[in-house]
């Protein structure tokens, strides 16, 4: 049963992600016709549930990234496209799994697929874009792709689990937080533009060049989302705010606190994230112990770190506008709103 997707985006003020996507613009759009294709089954819930999520908005920054990485690698077959939509089904799997694990209600500001489609479909779906993106590698037929690819899936699904164990242990350090994120988020940000450089034949310099602003501008997104959580207006943020609060996830936010905390205030992280005993007015005074510590604050400035890391890394490149517009995007993933 075909289903089609309406892929156009929502009008919106210009962003350096909107100029860097502008500039990949016309492989996107082929991208998003692979999608369409590649999610097609004759089971007729997996097109339905795998185009609810796909089609509820996100910036395709994953995907971008592949497409802007092989752009300015000199590329210029159609691999890169097919790569791109296999980021973006290994990226859509996570999140149907995530939010399942999570009990999350909102994604994208709508309701999550499990909670439309129910847990054990979304489940499965995300096992059928796994399975999928697997076989749409096999196709570029190159063995370092499959094996960056493979790897990757194999890191977030590591990443994820790391999160378990740290959830809900008010001990845990900022290197296990960041051994978190960079399993479960920034890897597939490395792979997604390493994966451009493959496509492309180049030296293995510029391969771990991508890797490296990848793998950097991966954290501070991360970083970036963990303050969100208590700073964000819900609506612009996509998802309910304190979230992380509510699940007990142990984010960098949440050690800089704990860890800068008085006795009485441990106390209170102790019994609102490892006892899970929350009551009214308990997020509030999180984010007030998050002010007083300057938690958020010292968190964007470790994101910045990470972001001039990221920047450095495409020293290897020569100018070009779509550089210019990779160099911007750190920027924009530090600084945004939502």
């Amino acid at each position: 049963m075909a289903v089609v997707t309406n892929f156009e985006p929502k009008r919106r003020k210009s962003s350096p992600l909107d100029d860097l996507t502008a500039l990949v613009a016309e492989d996107l759009s082929a991208v998003n016709e692979i999608i369409i294709q590649r999610m097609q089954s004759q089971v007729e819930m997996i097109p339905q549930l795998a185009g609810y999520l796909i089609a509820a908005g996100g910036k395709r920054l994953r995907p971008v990234l592949t497409l802007a990485a092989a752009n300015m690698c000199g590329y210029s077959g159609t691999k890169h496209q097919l790569l791109a939509a296999v980021v973006e089904f290994i990226h859509s799997a996570t999140l149907l799994h995530d939010d399942v694990v999570d009990e999350s209600d909102l994604r994208r500001g709508l309701a999550s697929a499990n909670a439309v489609f129910g847990n054990k479909a979304s489940v499965l779906v995300g096992d059928f874009l796994f399975s999928r993106s697997f076989e749409m590698m096999v196709e570029v037929g190159s063995l370092d792709v499959l094996r960056i690819l493979s790897g990757a899936s194999a890191i977030i699904a590591e990443g994820e689990v790391l999160q378990l164990r740290t959830t809900n242990d008010t001990e845990t350090s900022e290197q296990a937080y960041l051994e978190v994120i960079k399993g479960k988020t920034a890897e597939l940000f490395a792979a997604a533009c390493r994966v451009g450089a493959v496509v492309a034949e180049r030296p293995m310099a510029e391969e771990l060049a991508l890797y490296d602003y990848g793998m950097n501008l991966g954290i501070a997104f991360q970083l970036v989302d963990d303050v969100l959580d208590y700073s964000a207006l819900q609506g612009k943020l996509g998802k309910t705010v304190g979230d992380d609060f509510r699940e007990g996830k142990i984010t960098l936010p949440v050690v800089l606190a704990f860890r800068r905390g008085n006795d009485e205030e441990r106390a209170f992280w102790r019994r609102t994230m490892e006892e899970l005993d929350q009551k009214d007015g308990d997020l509030e005074h999180a984010q007030t112990l998050m002010a007083r510590h300057n938690a958020l604050k010292d968190t964007v400035e470790r994101a910045r770190h990470y972001g001039a890391i990221a920047r450095d890394s495409l020293g290897l490149f020569a100018d070009s506008p779509i550089k210019r517009a990779l160099l911007e995007v750190i920027d924009f993933v530090i600084d945004r709103d939502f």
